[in-house]
């Protein structure tokens, strides 16, 4: 798959053991979607991987040649179980390099040479031909070799990397959404959304139901490029939800 593709889309592979146990609950999937749909790069999966070598290397492998960006998190710090680094390098058949730039901005952060041990320059070690992904926060950069850009997992540093990335990756046209939402069940909307979906196929229209102390709903949320489209298929589904009975909320965007 290559950046030139004319609708990028994108995957995210999250690695490590604490997800897949519990431990840790993923923050940075919402964040990709969100800020790479504002860019036109629709996200298409996303896998979770425990921290095993041939695994990794599988799921990088799978990803890259079947979306035009993928995106990694997670296993690029200093401990043992850091292994994202040299299974990116192992699926893309080259070798695991010390990059001297990347041990330059750890000497720059740390700066009293004691500090950096051999166990934080690993952090250095980056797969030959990858170009180094800014971390304005903690210094140890990401990278990107081909379409895969390996980042951290803490996500307040993903998402300082993903800020330096973004200018330099190809959108799409800007996805556009509306959510209606409205105090009816799923069953009792059921039959005209599936209909509205069949007179809008360019759309992606999803039901999301909701329970909050009591109170009941479903949020209809309506994606797709082309905006007038969208705002087309809103006005039907409003008009939808009154002929039902309920009284609809629409809110820009798919959050509702």
């Amino acid at each position: 798959m290559t950046t030139t593709d004319p609708n990028p889309t994108a995957a995210v592979l999250i690695v490590g053991n604490e997800i897949l146990s519990g431990r840790t609950k993923d923050a940075n999937l919402p964040h990709l979607a969100e800020k790479l749909g504002e860019h036109g790069i629709r996200m298409r999966e996303a896998r979770v991987v425990p921290d095993v070598e041939e695994e990794i290397v599988a799921a990088v492998n799978a990803l890259r040649s079947r979306y035009t960006y993928v995106f990694t998190t997670g296993g690029i710090g200093p401990t043992h179980d850091d292994i994202t680094s040299e299974c990116v390098a192992k699926a893309f058949g080259v070798a695991l390099e010390r990059n001297p730039e990347a041990v330059a901005r750890l000497e720059r952060h740390y700066g009293d040479p004691s500090k950096l041990n051999e166990a934080r320059l690993r952090m250095a070690n980056i797969p030959a031909g990858g170009e180094l992904i800014d971390n304005p926060i903690s210094a140890a950069p990401g990278f990107r070799i081909g379409n895969v850009y390996v980042m951290a997992g803490v996500p307040n540093i993903m998402q300082a990397m993903l800020d330096g990335v973004l200018p330099r990756l190809r959108g799409g046209a800007p996805i556009h959404a509306r959510t209606v939402s409205c105090a009816l069940a799923e069953g009792v909307l059921a039959a005209d959304l599936g209909a509205l979906q069949e007179r809008h196929p360019d759309l992606e229209i999803g039901s999301y139901p909701y329970f909050r102390r009591g109170d009941f709903g479903v949020s209809l949320v309506l994606r797709g490029t082309d905006e007038a489209a969208v705002e087309q298929a809103t006005e039907e589904l409003v008009g939808i939800v009154r002929r039902l009975g309920g009284t609809p909320t629409v809110t820009v965007g798919s959050k509702g």
